[in-house]
């Protein structure tokens, strides 16, 4: 790129996952027109250059300059890809609303700096420099001096200030501004047209080396095979737009409903309107009013609360109740005002709000966060639309093995203008040969060999209810050494089944409750709190929300309803929900309990908390969630001293347990001026509600199989650690001859600096380390006779989280033998699964959606065993909720890569087999005829190819098909190919991952010189027997004759004036010997164990090519060949 000075660059999206480098360039007059002569004489080529490399556009048309004064941008992401495109930058007019408003560059909205949109407007001509990259605006800060996203508001707000400047909504001045500035509030992915489609794939490098053979082709009357070839291109080319179009079409439909949303909108002076949704800005106030309302936007709850189903965000169909944003004095930024999740704040677009229940005013009201592309379902659109690359350094590798062909080839073109300049041949003649030599030595089908692996494979996969959207992949799937998997709902089952409750009281824990009795609970506070602790809603006369939840609430046998008019508590609405013993239960004292107001349940803080009204009684808080965090909200002297042993005894039998406490509140204080941090204080300590959580059937057999083939297995969950231990030893993943070490690590608290200790799990034993000393000596902890792999690790979100802050270079140590992951907030999955790529480890990630959509996106394969729209963001999705689909994927993954090599390697060695014979030949001036050529091409290689290397494929590579016309045969169901698939078991050692490594390497080239060797011999043995003369023999002149009436006598190759035919006894025997060789390199190539299923399996592999060599023996002894592809029988 060369040295730029200041403002010439910048980082876009600094610190984001689609950051990228922008460089600042202006169009010259006299470079454009010099590269418009060049376009035209080079008749298009030129264009067709700078459309592949979009960097090479850019510097011939422009120079360098800064960013401020650019008219146009290079970007060039920062990612190990460095993927180059460029945009032009466009103004944006205010212009037109001079007349409408009056708006003048001294008006108060412009002259306001605090915001980006004010700083945009370049005074005093009113107009806007911005940037449209992958579908996000970005504008540029004339105070600031770079281009900035918009379409959101600015992260700096704080609760105070969202209140008050978007409390009471917009004037219509400021809507009008920020609607031309930040665009239409829509997520619209277009449907592309034909011809669009058509252009693009018809310019795709391969397509163009297409035409190039096909019109040397015609040049030299070699009819047929560019007739086929043309044929298959068509049909190659149609179905790729029918493909991409249909793709087009179903992502249109799936965001087209958020486009057409009719909104009430809150204005400061307009009052409440009704308006379409695309027309919504960041700042706007929403109205939400009635149930089953789509969310056209993202949008921070100021006012009232809402149930939402996040299914598409999260996998998983359950409410999720969403507060309000409180108004705090603070100034600092809202999202990071407290420790809760701020997300449960944001209801977020393309969310559906099932019940919006108003406070005191009557209204619940939104602000509007983001609109359009930068909404949480427009960042999944995009990530759609524009897909991260797969598999670089497999192509990269192909690139490279090309331009070695291509070099093999420029060899081949100076040996041939040598020989066919001295034999005095016309100059066309000699071009035309040398030209030959390219379609020889390179390979039309050699890019798309390495897709080959894929199509079948995909096809298996959607037999096993394993879907794919990212084909490519598969590939990837075939080099998985580890695979991180979530617990409940993946190795475990969905439903929890409560066992059991343990009230306590002073004197320590009681006996337990079991529910298998079927007794009910008696009532007492842990009653009160299974029946009102919860974030259940009713909706149509039907409880729904967390499993969990329900579980609790049913085994109470209380009802719930909403309360009645005559209900009246001081900052309460009138229809609150309300949970009553049903109407059998006896030695209940209060008629029911009305939930005044919740803190919701987040991963972040692993608990959830109501405050509740006894009908007729005390005003109450009651905490449920993980029993370590609850017990540090107690009082300490209400905790049983038996706390740590009494919970260890239920999750080391892998039950999964949640602790239960409360408080009494004063009645005269109004519920929502109530801090989470006031009612989460000086809690009694209730008890244990203990909940079984049993593996499914399939978890250890799979697991067993992937550790047989030396594919580690991790555990990473939100559950309690020793629950997951145990489910670790339970579901094999953990055996029972290895030891588990427990890793704690402490932040730096006061004057103690941070450490680490860690503790064998069955003997506690203890040995701290300092934040001085960076390693663990495991000799001593482990048994004598430990071997690698022989212990692992164990440890919480909150360890990982200061290990990766004050350890990070004994982080890498952990992960090789880390294995239970335990209490991980979903952005801790996320950062372990690129902690463990950072280790060259190839990682899988198998979830079922619930916050596992980061993890998923992240690791190298994600496997959502949900199928709800957040599916979407992962590559596989399986219909069977169960990890029977993880070997599946292996195995067909290892199947496709090694395919696609098998592919690779044949596709090389036919096109060096066909170079060195044809070279050979032109030592003689002589060349193979026309339907030779046809027979090896077609009647041999695509059968071959087709046949024994073709395995199964990953996705559609429709491009493949043009240059293997068998391909799209088979794909269409015109083949009766039985072809052999993935190998039933797992080996422990996967396949080569490198085009470019030793053994492959090495095969190629001894194949090669084989070759080399076998034609060579062949070439001076048949001039050696005894019944080659060199007389001349006139039988190709013999006009009307047939092949069968010709007297072959040994002849050496003579030039006929008639035809320009001659017999060749040389020709014959390098095109027998190159298509036997072509046979035994299929046969060699053609892998069956341990990745795919055995050879002998395939039939197609026996019988096609023998009946093709049976089909054309006659012509295997013919010796009257033309002169070249231009010469006629």
């Amino acid at each position: 790129m060369g040295h730029f000075e200041k403002g010439q660059h910048a980082l876009l999206n600094e610190g984001e996952e689609n950051e990228m480098e922008i460089f600042g360039y202006r169009t010259q007059g006299c470079r454009k027109s010099l590269c418009l002569a060049g376009s035209i004489f080079s008749f298009g080529i030129l264009p067709l250059v700078f459309y592949w490399r979009p960097a090479w556009h850019v510097w011939a048309h422009c120079v360098p300059c800064s960013l401020q004064e650019a008219d146009t941008v290079l970007l060039r992401t920062t990612d190990e890809f460095q993927i180059y495109s460029w945009k032009k930058v466009i103004w944006i007019y205010l212009s037109a609303l001079n007349s409408a408003f009056g708006l003048t560059p001294d008006h108060p909205l412009i002259t306001d700096e605090e915001y980006i949109i004010s700083r945009a407007i370049r005074k005093p001509d009113l107009k806007v420099r911005c940037i449209k990259v992958q579908k996000i605006r970005y504008v540029w800060n004339y105070l600031e001096g770079q281009f900035q996203k918009i379409g959101s508001l600015e992260d700096w707000l704080s609760s105070a200030k969202i209140h008050q400047k978007f409390g009471s909504g917009l004037t219509r001045e400021e809507q009008e501004i920020r609607r031309l500035i930040c665009g239409p509030n829509t997520i619209d992915v277009e449907v592309t047209p034909v011809w669009k489609l058509l252009i693009k794939e018809v310019l795709n490098p391969f397509y163009i080396f297409q035409l190039f053979s096909v019109c040397l082709w015609f040049s030299e009357d070699y009819k047929e095979y560019a007739f086929a070839i043309i044929i298959m291109s068509i049909i190659s080319i149609s179905l790729t737009v029918y493909d991409l179009r249909e793709q087009s079409v179903k992502l249109h439909h799936l965001v087209e409903s958020h486009n057409s949303i009719t909104v009430s909108v809150c204005g400061r002076k307009a009052g409440v309107q009704e308006l379409e949704s695309h027309v919504l800005v960041p700042g706007d106030l929403l109205i939400l009013t009635g149930n089953k309302v789509l969310m056209p936007c993202d949008a921070i709850l100021i006012e009232g609360s809402c149930v939402v189903d996040e299914g598409l965000l999260t996998g998983e169909s359950i409410p999720v109740t969403k507060t309000p944003l409180p108004k705090m004095d603070s100034s600092v930024p809202w999202k990071t005002q407290s420790e809760a999740d701020y997300k449960r704040h944001v209801l977020f677009c393309g969310t559906e709000v099932i019940q919006a229940k108003a406070a005191c005013s009557g209204t619940v009201r939104a602000v509007v966060l983001q609109t359009g592309f930068n909404t949480a379902k427009g960042d999944l659109v995009r990530s759609i639309l524009y897909p991260k690359p797969m598999n670089f350094k497999l192509y990269r590798d192909a690139i490279r093995f090309l331009l070695c062909l291509v070099g093999t080839a420029t060899i081949g073109m100076i040996y041939t203008l040598c020989v066919y300049v001295l034999s005095g041949e016309p100059p066309e003649e000699v071009v035309r040969k040398a030209l030959d030599v390219i379609t020889i030595a390179v390979p039309p089908a050699l890019p798309a060999a390495l897709t080959t692996g894929i199509i079948y494979a995909q096809r298996r996969l959607k037999k096993r209810g394993i879907f794919c959207i990212s084909p490519q992949r598969i590939n990837v799937c075939g080099q998985l050494n580890l695979v991180c998997f979530d617990k409940t709902g993946t190795l475990t089952r969905d439903g929890l089944d409560l066992w059991g409750v343990v009230s306590c009281d002073r004197n320590g824990f009681q006996e337990v409750h079991s529910f298998a009795s079927g007794q009910a609970v008696p009532w007492g506070p842990v009653c009160a709190a299974m029946a009102s602790c919860h974030s259940l809603i009713l909706l149509d006369g039907t409880i729904q929300g967390d499993p969990l939840d329900l579980k609790m609430f049913e085994a109470t046998t209380w009802e719930m309803a909403f309360s009645g008019d005559d209900f009246h508590i001081k900052g309460v609405p009138a229809h609150a929900m309300v949970v009553k013993p049903c109407r059998t239960a006896s030695q209940v004292p209060v008629e029911g309990i009305a939930i005044l107001h919740q803190f919701p349940f987040s991963s972040a803080l692993q608990r959830m908390t109501v405050i509740v009204q006894e009908m007729g009684g005390d005003r109450l808080a009651f905490m449920k969630g993980a029993p370590e965090r609850v017990a540090s909200f107690c009082q300490p002297e209400t905790v049983p001293t038996s706390f740590a042993s009494e919970l260890q005894i239920y999750t080391t039998q892998g039950f999964r347990v949640i602790a239960l406490a409360y408080k009494k509140l004063e009645n005269g204080h109004h519920t929502t001026a109530l801090t989470r941090e006031t009612v989460e204080s000086d809690l009694i300590f209730l008890g244990l509600l203990i909940l079984e959580n049993r593996l499914k059937e399939e978890t250890k057999p799979v697991l067993e199989e992937l550790i047989s083939a030396q594919i580690r297995t991790v555990m990473i969950t939100g559950d309690n650690l020793q629950t997951a231990i145990t489910v670790a030893r339970k579901s094999g993943m953990v055996s029972e001859s290895q030891k588990v070490i427990l890793i704690e690590a402490n932040e730096t608290n006061g004057s103690s600096s941070a450490s680490i200790s860690w503790t064998l799990v069955e003997e506690k034993k203890h040995i701290t380390y300092g934040n001085q000393d960076n390693y663990i000596n495991i000799r001593d902890e482990v048994s004598d006779n430990g071997r690698e792999g022989s212990y692992h690790f164990a440890l919480t979100g909150k360890s990982f989280h200061v290990i990766s802050q004050h350890f990070s270079s004994l982080l890498p140590k952990i992960l090789i033998n880390g294995t239970i992951f335990a209490r991980m907030s979903p952005g801790q999955k996320s950062s372990l699964v690129e902690e463990f790529q950072k280790l060259d480890y190839f990682v899988g990630m198998c979830g079922d959606g619930a916050n596992d959509c980061g993890a998923l996106k992240m690791a190298h394969v994600g496997i959502s065993l949900s199928e709800q729209e957040a599916s979407v963001a992962s590559p596989f999705t399986s219909k069977t909720p169960n990890i029977e689909c993880v070997p599946h994927l292996i195995k067909e993954g290892r199947a496709a890569l090694v395919t696609s090599f098998c592919m690779f390697k044949y596709m090389a060695l036919y096109s060096m087999i066909q170079y060195v014979g044809v070279l050979l030949l032109y030592w003689e001036t002589n060349s193979l005829s026309n339907y030779q050529f046809l027979f090896q091409d077609l009647a041999i290689t695509t059968l071959i190819g087709v046949t024994t290397l073709r395995n199964h494929y990953s996705g559609r590579a429709l491009w493949l098909k043009p240059v293997i016309p068998a391909l799209w045969e088979a794909e269409t169901g015109g083949s009766q190919v039985n072809l052999n698939g993935a190998y039933p078991k797992l080996v422990p050692f996967r396949p080569a991952g490198r085009l470019i490594s030793p053994p492959l390497l090495l095969s190629v080239i001894f194949n090669i010189l084989l070759s080399l060797a076998m034609h060579i011999a062949g070439f001076i043995l048949v001039q050696r027997q005894p019944w080659y003369s060199m007389e001349i023999h006139s039988a190709c002149t013999v006009q009307n004759e047939s092949i069968s009436e010709l007297t072959m006598s040994p002849t050496a190759p003579e030039k006929m004036e008639s035809n320009s035919a001659f017999t060749s006894f040389e020709n014959t025997t390098i095109w027998f010997l190159g298509t036997i060789n072509c046979i035994i390199v299929a046969l060699v190539f053609s892998k069956g164990k341990p990745f795919r299923q055995p050879t002998y399996t395939n039939s197609a592999l026996h019988s096609h090519p023998v009946e093709g060599l049976h089909c054309h023996h006659a012509q295997l002894e013919f010796h009257c060949v033309p002169c070249g592809r231009g010469g006629h029988y």
